[in-house]
């Protein structure tokens, strides 16, 4: 969980502060350091979520291996329930990573209008989960930034494609033309403190390169300098992809560890001087989210791909 205030923990953690410090933005990322304070889920946030119809939710399954998936429904299935307590009107697939996400673990969650370009990250603990959905108890709330957030209008799918869900330990031929064709990744990092965090990272349609069927690694672009999802790594290298479809609404999930890697080459990170690269070790496919979309409005900053 990104600086969380769960387990009595406050502020930045150890990981945060040491890639801040390795990118020389210390000073910046203390100036935002409120934003991490407790929260409540006030009338701003409660508008926000009432209107948004898909998430992605991160959390271990049953064998504590780290998962990052979607969750879908009608605007306001993502319900204000009391001062610190969201009701999830949806549940994980059953047949996806997280089907049997057990309660008494923490969350992270990222709410996301891509017609908008808002995201709203949240992150706590899960209470219960039931039939009707998800009860979660949120410790941090606060929006990131409209950059890298291609627009799509998301709209209901009645049969999304979903299957038995496909599971095996490498990148098939459809996997991977999957991932280069994406302009969207939603990654799923944790702290063996401060519990799990989701974030979403979005460039250009092939920005995430596949190395091989167990490799693959995206340019870190510039953003807010608080580093959540790079200083979990610098702490633990657990971590998890979702790619969506949103054509189709197909999901392709993967489980494996990442790293932060700096170098000095010139390419197209916007000139950080960082990427990720993330080993697969679980993949599970084959499962749909009830949304999709038909056509999409890239962000006007994407970075040009050099190779």
């Amino acid at each position: 969980m990104a600086a969380t205030q769960h387990a009595g923990h406050t502020g930045f953690h150890e990981g945060e502060l040491a890639v801040q410090q390795r990118a020389g933005v210390r000073a910046e990322a203390g100036r935002l350091l409120g934003m991490l304070d407790p929260t409540v889920l006030n009338a701003g946030i409660q508008r926000f979520l009432a209107a948004q119809t898909f998430a992605a939710f991160a959390a271990r399954d049953a064998d504590h291996r780290l998962w990052v998936t979607g969750l879908a429904g009608p605007a306001g299935f993502v319900e204000v329930a009391g001062l610190t307590t969201l009701q999830v009107h949806a549940a994980p697939d059953l047949a996806g990573p997280l089907g049997e996400l057990a309660p008494g673990q923490p969350f992270g969650m990222i709410a996301i209008d891509l017609l908008r370009r808002r995201r709203l990250r949240l992150n706590g603990d899960v209470t219960a989960v039931d039939g009707a959905g998800l009860t979660l108890e949120v410790d941090q709330a606060y929006g990131n930034c409209p950059q890298y957030i291609q627009q799509r209008a998301l709209a209901p799918r009645a049969h999304p494609a979903t299957d038995t869900g496909r599971r095996d330990t490498v990148l098939d031929d459809a996997d991977v033309a999957l991932v280069r064709r994406s302009d969207t990744l939603f990654l799923g990092t944790t702290h063996p403190e401060r519990g799990n965090d989701a974030s979403h990272r979005g460039g250009p349609a092939g920005f995430v390169r596949v190395e091989d069927e167990t490799h693959l690694w995206w340019p870190d672009y510039p953003g807010n300098n608080m580093f959540n999802s790079l200083g979990n790594l610098h702490a633990d290298p657990a971590a998890a992809l979702l790619f969506v479809d949103f054509a189709t609404g197909g999901m392709l999930h993967l489980s494996g560890t990442a790293q932060v890697q700096w170098t000095d080459a010139a390419g197209d990170d916007g000139d950080t001087g960082r990427r990720v690269r993330f080993t697969v070790e679980r993949v599970v496919s084959g499962v749909g989210l009830p949304v999709a979309a038909d056509e999409v409005g890239p962000y006007p900053l994407n970075p040009v791909l050099t190779d």
